[in-house]
């Protein structure tokens, strides 16, 4: 089965990242896109993140092979129903949303009879919109499948060739283990991240200068990651909520037992838990998913655009 047309239904930084890295990695792949913001559209053609930039949504993905839907997780279904009519129905359907479950079963009712293989490539930056996207925003980074159990093997096969194309690594998994494992990795961190730059910004005792102004590199890296799109964010702590709410318990027994050994002065306790995570971030730098350099080599990077926070 081959990908010879791609649709990407959404313009912003991951829908325009694939425009972009199709262009340079798979020349000979035709695409078009469309983004239901006109001002998105329009900014897009000027940036070519699609060879054509569709004014409909059913216009965009009339010839696809891969209909690609980046869009944010709550608007999954209206945007998939708004291409029904139009999508052939051989094409393969995915997404680049960061929670599976929820986001398959709105393809399949949007969609029904259709090849829905969910996908959600493990990379992002906390800017966002159509000048946000580059080419380079997926290699060596994973990109997770959640096929269903009835899912057609040579299209599971095709859309994982597509992705490895892009220089992502592909790993395929159920789709409720994959949103019990980014509720940990990725929806949390951005959770404490709200909170904490929304628990600094209301203190009485400081001024919002004052928490600016001496932020440490911990704060800063807050700061980052709570500048991520927030109707993103909305939407995926909403679909992804029953996982999100069994880590988030677990995490709050932790901190609980943290604050324990802390009033009571438990000094082994705390060091034994920072050993442990220090040997966690060790592996992350040998693997490859992030930087040792000091501040995260970010002092030698120009572009504002790096790969950073999973979305």
């Amino acid at each position: 089965m081959a990908i010879e047309r791609v649709a990407i239904v959404g313009l912003g930084l991951l829908g325009g990242s694939v425009g972009l890295a199709i262009a340079e990695c798979l020349p000979g792949v035709a695409t078009t896109g469309y983004d239901a913001d006109p001002d998105v559209r329009r900014r897009a053609a000027e940036r070519g993140l699609a060879g054509t930039v569709c004014a409909t949504p059913a216009e965009a993905v009339r010839d696809a092979d891969l209909a690609l839907f980046c869009v944010p997780v709550g608007a999954m279904e209206p945007a998939a129903r708004a291409c029904a009519e139009a999508l052939p129905p051989t094409a393969i359907v995915s997404d680049v949303g960061s929670s599976k479950a929820s986001v398959g079963e709105a393809l399949a009712r949007a969609l029904p009879g259709r090849r829905v293989i969910p996908a959600h490539p493990v990379a992002g930056t906390e800017r966002s919109g159509p000048d946000a996207g580059f080419a380079s925003l997926f290699r060596q980074r994973w990109c997770i499948l959640t096929p269903p159990a009835d899912a057609d093997p040579a299209a599971v096969d095709a859309l994982g060739q597509f992705w490895e194309a892009l220089g992502a690594r592909v790993e395929i998994m159920e789709a409720a283990h994959h949103d019990l494992v980014l509720a940990v990795t990725s929806h949390i961190p951005h959770l404490i991240a709200y909170t904490i730059v929304g628990t600094a910004s209301d203190l009485e005792e400081v001024t919002r200068s004052e928490v600016i102004k001496y932020s440490a590199g911990g704060f800063r890296d807050f700061t980052r990651i709570a500048a991520s799109d927030p109707t993103m964010w909305r939407d995926v702590f909403l679909s992804n909520r029953d996982a999100v709410l069994e880590m988030l318990g677990r995490f709050t027994e932790d901190l609980t037992a943290l604050q324990r050994a802390i009033r009571r002065g438990d000094g082994e306790a705390l060091f034994d838990l920072f050993a442990r995570t220090r040997e966690i971030r060790r592996s992350i730098v040998e693997q490859g998913q992030d930087d040792a350099r000091p501040d995260f080599g970010r002092a030698d990077h120009a572009s504002p655009a790096r790969p950073g926070s999973a979305r």
